[in-house]
């Protein structure tokens, strides 16, 4: 009876935690939506604070439609386009990973200009 309760505990838990793959695709989604925020919220403050430099504001756009055009081409290098069903019912949640890990590296990146003095000691 004892081994019965503890399988029927097991059967249960297992089942609550359970995803659909389409869940789990909303979930990386949703995921990399936050760190996208996340980026823009950090994009705004840098330029906010460094209004009176136009020079830099000038170059920090440049930069970062920049990074999302290297950002586009690194997903296409990992995901290439191939015939349908190639990468099964996971590519969603594949894309959606790497880009919310992308976004946050450029998210450390981009704090650095909130500081006022970087790393290696220069503005």
């Amino acid at each position: 009876m004892r081994q019965i309760l503890v399988i029927l505990t097991l059967m249960i838990c297992s089942t609550g935690f359970s995803q659909t793959q389409s869940e789990i695709n909303e979930n990386a989604n949703e995921a990399y939506k936050k760190a996208d925020k996340e980026l823009n919220v950090v994009y705004q403050k840098i330029l906010e604070k460094n209004k009176s430099d136009s020079v830099f504001i000038k170059n920090l756009k440049a930069s970062q439609r920049i990074w999302i055009t290297f950002r586009n081409a690194e997903v296409k290098v990992r995901f290439p386009e191939r015939e349908p069903g190639y990468y099964g019912s996971m590519l969603p949640m594949c894309i959606s990973t790497f880009l919310e890990k992308f976004t946050k590296e450029r998210i450390t990146a981009l704090k650095k200009y909130l500081d006022e003095i970087q790393e290696d000691g220069c503005m």
